[in-house]
This record gives structure tokens, C-alpha cells and sequence, in this order.
């Protein structure tokens, strides 16, 4: 009896759980739209991918809730794409599709009505869901309306923070343009316009971005220096950050000099990263060699833990002498802001690199001493005392 209770009890459990799991149509796009045409219903398209966690957690804890699924088929015709099969990738390239998961609301002519992007909790995502179906907070209403009286800034607003739910912030730049251009170069100075920057403009050599290089303290008295840095900072990696994770070298040597020309040291630091994380993911030693001899002292100077990573990739990838006792200078200031095992341990690795055994010694028992002190594993310079041991 005890037996078949708890066979009924998994098998319970079991149907429960196959309730629950999320299990999206395969229909195609166009029979979805053939459908919405027929039914007088609006699309919605879920775009994700397999790898993506946040899609996945999406289906596991949003679209395999019953209530959900209810809501959704009733008001929509619903389509589930994965970006890396082809209906999915024509969809992602025809929206202009950046972040995932991605949710399109779309009416059956293909106008994009409403769009959301990223994780949400069920309450968070059935409330918009709700408002996609209101055609005035759709986006062509909002767009309309907005585009009608184009120096009005709650219009402008709310067809903006509608867009940005769904859309990558280099698409808010064009409503922005059109708000702004309504405005002269003093009107730019206020809270409210400033607002209006910081969220929506994102070209470098736009006029209102360079009125606020050139008012930098105007602006700042209507938000605050550390809003105006973040936002200079903001729009420089914004320009490269795309093309270093493109590995678009070619782009990315145009651009990183109107990000230069800003000539601020905080935007220049900002370029320098991006330097050296392209140069190493493109394997240009010659370049990385240039930038960090031209700006590691004037850029990262006072930040030992960069200096001793410049220090490594020397150590890993660079074979002349010259450069490398130059890192060697570098790793050395590197102590003096911040003695360290690690930092030792690196200088001692360059000087035997170079075949400079005493130096390597030194700084090499320096280190022992270090991990010794501190009760660390020495492993590491252990393996190298024996090296230089023997040499």
C-alpha cells in the first residue's frame, strides 16, 4: 500500500511539473501573421537563445506559468524564435535586435506596436503585456504624437522611455536629435535638457555633446561634475567598445581618434584600456608595445595592479630586451605605490626573461619572503629559485 501511495505521489509530482514547462510553438512567422490578419490579434515574438541565461530563466519562472500562458494566448498570436535558427536571425537583423531575451509586439503588417528586452519578473512582464495591447502607449501613437509638436518634452519623454524598453539606447539618438533641435545652444543648460543628453545622445561629434565639452561647469550646475564625467565617459565607450569586441580594427583606428581629440585624461585613460584589450585580442604586439611606451606613466601610473598586468602580458608575449626592461621599470613602481608577492615574483620572472640571474634572485627571494610572512603557498617561486639554481 505504502508503495503504490508514494508510485501515485511521483506521478503526481511528475504531471505537475510537465504542466509547468514551458513549451513554445513552432509556428512560422508567416502563418503567424496569416493568423493575426485572420484572428484581429497582434504578434508576440519571443527571440532567444539556448545559451542565453537569462532567456532561459525567463521561460522556466514567466512562460511556463499557466496564467501567463493563458493571458498571452488569448490577446496574441505568439511565436517563439531562436536567433541562431533562420526565421529567428531574419527576425533579430529586421528588428535590430542587441539584447536578450527580446519580446516584439508586432501588429499582422509587421509594424513593431510595442518591444521589451531582458529578464523580468511575471507581474513586471504581464503588466507591459497589458500595455502593448493600449494602442496609445503603443509606439506609433507615442511617435505620432510626439513628432507632431516636436519641442514638447513630455511628449518627447514618454515616446522615449517607451522606446528604450525595448530598444539598443543607439536608436533613442534620433528622437533625441529631433527634440534638441528645437532647442538653441543656452537652452541645452538645464535640468531638464540635460536629461534629455544624458539619456539620448550618443554621437560623439553631435553639436549638443560637444556644447557640453565646451560648458562642462554650466552643465554641471544643473546636474553635477560626476553626471557630466559619467556621461563623457559614457558616450567614449559607447564609440569603441562595439569595435574592440568586433575586433573591428580597421573602424576602430578612426574612432579612437575622435575619442582623442576629446583630450581629457579621463577619456584618454578610457582609450588606453581599450588600446591594450584590442591589441591583445588581436595579438598586434607592435601596437601594444607603442601605447603602453607612449602612455603607460602619463595613464596608469598610480595603478600598480595595472601596472603589473602590462607587466605579465610583457612577460608572456614581448621577446626584445629593451621593452622588457622597460615593463620592469614599470612592475618596479608598481612596488612602491604597493610591495607585493606577486609584483616580486613578476620582476624576478622579467629579469630571468632578460638573463639577468642576480636581479632575478633578489627580487625572487623577496617574494619567498613575502609568502613565507603571510603563510601563502610559494609554489610558484619555489619552481623558480630552483630554476635559477641550476643555472
Amino acid at each position: 500500500m505504502r508503495f503504490l501511495y508514494l508510485l501515485f505521489f511521483v506521478i503526481s509530482i511528475q504531471t505537475i511539473n510537465s504542466q509547468n514547462q514551458f513549451i513554445g510553438d513552432e509556428i512560422p512567422y508567416k502563418t503567424a501573421l496569416e493568423t493575426a490578419k485572420t484572428n484581429g490579434k497582434p504578434v508576440f515574438v519571443m527571440l532567444f537563445a539556448d545559451w542565453c541565461p537569462h532567456c532561459n530563466l525567463m521561460k522556466k519562472e514567466v512562460f511556463s506559468d499557466p496564467s501567463v500562458m493563458d493571458f498571452l494566448n488569448k490577446n496574441y498570436v505568439c511565436i517563439w524564435k531562436n536567433i541562431e535558427k533562420e526565421e529567428g536571425t531574419a527576425l533579430k537583423n529586421k528588428f535590430k535586435t542587441r539584447s536578450l531575451p527580446a519580446f516584439l509586439f508586432l501588429d499582422s503588417n509587421e509594424t513593431l506596436l510595442y518591444a521589451l528586452k531582458g529578464e523580468m519578473k511575471k507581474q513586471d512582464f504581464l503588466a507591459e503585456a497589458n500595455y502593448a495591447l493600449n494602442p496609445k502607449f503603443q509606439l506609433p501613437y507615442l511617435e505620432k504624437e510626439f513628432l507632431a509638436d516636436p519641442g514638447n518634452v513630455t511628449k518627447f519623454f514618454t515616446y522615449l522611455n517607451t522606446l528604450k524598453k525595448g530598444a539598443d539606447r543607439t536608436e533613442l539618438s534620433i528622437p533625441t536629435h529631433i527634440y534638441l533641435n528645437t532647442q538653441s545652444d543656452q537652452q541645452l543648460v538645464t535640468e531638464t535638457n540635460w536629461r534629455v543628453i544624458a539619456n539620448g545622445v550618443t554621437d560623439i561629434k553631435s553639436r549638443e555633446f560637444q556644447y557640453v565639452l565646451q560648458h562642462q561647469k554650466d552643465f554641471a550646475a544643473v546636474a553635477s561634475q560626476n553626471r557630466v564625467d559619467r556621461k563623457i565617459e559614457n558616450i567614449v565607450t559607447e564609440l569603441l567598445r562595439p569595435l574592440v569586441d568586433g575586433m573591428d580594427t580597421v573602424n576602430y583606428y578612426k574612432q579612437r581618434e575622435v575619442a582623442k581629440s576629446i583630450r581629457l585624461q579621463k577619456t584618454d585613460s578610457l582609450v588606453f584600456k581599450f588600446d591594450l584589450t584590442l591589441a591583445e585580442r588581436t595579438e598586434n604586439w607592435k601596437f601594444y608595445k607603442k601605447v603602453t611606451s607612449e602612455d603607460t606613466e602619463k595613464l596608469a601610473w598610480n595603478d600598480a595592479s595595472f601596472l603589473k598586468d602590462i607587466g605579465q602580458t610583457y612577460l608572456k608575449h614581448i621577446d626584445d630586451a629593451d621593452d622588457l626592461k622597460k615593463s620592469i621599470s614599470w612592475v618596479k613602481h608598481s612596488l612602491e605605490l604597493s610591495d607585493s608577492f606577486d609584483g616580486n615574483l613578476l620582476i624576478a620572472r622579467l629579469y630571468n626573461k632578460i638573463k639577468d640571474k642576480k636581479s632575478a634572485l633578489k627580487y625572487a627571494k623577496d617574494a619567498k619572503a613575502i609568502g613565507k610572512e603571510m603563510g601563502w603557498n610559494t609554489n610558484d617561486v619555489d619552481t623558480l629559485l630552483a630554476e635559477l639554481a641550476k643555472k
